[in-house]
């Protein structure tokens, strides 16, 4: 099939090559020229593992293209999909000026039938107004009989493993209007997915609607579990229990599971800030309240201040003269993606209080020098007193602790001799519970994870419980 793609950016570069990995000849649209020059040259502009090879090898083969003009995109095209930014607006609401002007830009350009997929994040209703502007754009033109029809694909793609989550998806959500084109659209979005449910249906078929609501509770879904575990490691500090443990106890039974219960320095990227925050603002819209994704939300934002509450606890809210090491800056692993990463206010913190920082990331160095820059522009000499070097190691001389913000790989099993020859005092504040707090004990480093604050006494109790003979056997008569 032929497929055009409205959006080089995250959504639009993944879908884009993973259908052309599928067959599909493919057109890329984006207006940014120098964008398109570099996809064109085979440089991918984002960080993605396996992004860049996908592209280049299904360019390589002519099933996938990149162009700034609309109408390159569009002639022969079946499928289009808009996968344009939705940025929030100040009050939380999405911003759809994008979406309905690729709407109106492709009503101008029309001449055949078409199949428009909405894949950005977008709020309830907003498939039924790109279709209304089509539907006055055609008719202006003369082409209201023109089979057009809006429908809504979200996308449930993980930043670091999307490629995979696209190809081997656990579910492809289409909600479809109703009406006499239903069918015909059912039909062709049948065919477009045919290779990924070949082995087993993978299709949710649903109105439009709830196809656009189920992106939105997917996301807040996840978002409140975080921040569930993040309140009980808090309690857990407070009570002396272990949130690692309370983790496997409860992820062990079906009804909950394992995924998305890690205790930590709390939620960021692009998806769920921005989708809880529309989502109560979608309820707002019609008189209702999301209470649950509202304390979500406040509890992450909470959350993002645990390892400078740490710092300051440990030494005080003048921090002058004590310089900080940082592991990871990106909001999570295999990503560069540094929006409402919660380094950005760990830093903030720090550099107002007159610290120095250090700071190391393996792929977000770029993007994260960039939006510190800003974050730091009103702080006198904030900058300066921030550096950002190229290897995890170099951070760590002469640092008076090393926090740990993103849970990379390269971070899991480090040198602690190392680190306890780097450090002026042997600290590690870990915001991702990475370490054993024992084995660091044993190693003479003083530690602090985020709801473990008691677990080497627990530990130091159970061992001693361990070690008590056992009493001697009654005498019988």
């Amino acid at each position: 099939m032929k497929v055009a793609v409205i959006g080089a950016g995250y959504v639009g570069l993944v879908t884009a090559s993973c259908l052309a990995e599928l067959g599909h000849e493919v057109v890329c649209m984006d207006r940014d020229l120098r964008r398109v020059e570099l996809l064109r040259a085979g440089v991918v502009p984002i960080y993605e593992p396996g992004l860049d090879s996908l592209i280049q090898r299904n360019a390589q083969d002519q099933r996938l293209f990149f162009t700034t003009r609309l109408a390159d995109a569009l002639e022969g095209a079946e499928v289009l999909f808009i996968a344009v930014g939705t940025p929030p607006c100040e009050d939380g609401s999405a911003d759809l000026g994008h979406v309905l002007a690729v709407a109106r830009q492709v009503a101008a350009l029309l001449t055949r039938p078409l199949v428009v997929v909405n894949k950005s994040t977008v709020p309830v209703g907003t498939a039924e107004q790109v279709q209304g502007v089509l539907n006055a754009g055609l008719a202006a033109r003369g082409l209201g009989g023109l089979a057009v029809t809006v429908i809504s694909n979200p996308e449930f793609l993980k930043e670091g493993a999307a490629i995979d989550d696209f190809m081997r998806p656990d579910r492809i959500v289409i909600g479809l209007p109703s009406g006499p084109l239903a069918e015909r659209t059912r039909a062709v979005m049948t065919q477009l997915y045919a290779s990924l449910n070949r082995h087993h249906e993978r299709t949710v078929w649903m109105d439009l609607r709830s196809a656009e609501l189920t992106k939105y509770a997917a996301n807040a879904m996840l978002a409140t579990r975080i921040s569930f575990m993040n309140e009980m490691a808090n309690l857990a500090d407070l009570v002396g229990a272990d949130v690692d443990a309370i983790r496997r106890g409860i992820g062990s039974d079906t009804r909950i599971g394992p995924s998305f219960l890690y205790a930590g320095t709390g939620y960021g990227g692009s998806c769920f800030p921005k989708d809880t925050r529309a989502l109560m603002k979608t309820a707002q819209q019609h008189g209702s309240q999301m209470q649950l994704v509202e304390a979500t939300e406040r509890v992450n934002q909470a959350q993002r201040q645990v390892l400078s509450r740490r710092v300051i606890e440990h030494f005080g809210g003048d921090l002058r003269g004590l310089r900080f090491a940082v592991w990871g800056l990106a909001f999570k692993p295999q990503t560069d993606d540094m929006r409402e990463a919660p380094s950005r206010h760990l830093i903030r913190q720090l550099i107002l209080r007159g610290a120095e920082v250090v700071a190391h990331d393996p792929v977000a160095m770029d993007a994260a020098r960039a939006v510190l820059a800003d974050d730091l522009a009103d702080i006198p000499d904030g900058i300066a007193r921030l550096k950002l070097v190229g290897d995890a190691t170099s951070v760590l001389d002469g640092a008076d602790a090393l926090l740990v913000v993103t849970e990379w790989k390269q971070f899991h099993n480090p040198d602690f001799g190392l680190i306890q020859e780097s450090l002026r005092q042997p600290l590690i504040i870990d915001g991702r519970n990475l370490y054993d707090p024992q084995a660091l004990q044993e190693l003479g480093i003083a530690y602090q994870g985020i709801g473990r604050r008691n677990a080497l006494a627990l530990r130091s109790q159970a061992q001693a419980a361990r070690r008590v003979p056992a009493a001697p056997a009654l005498a019988t008569a």
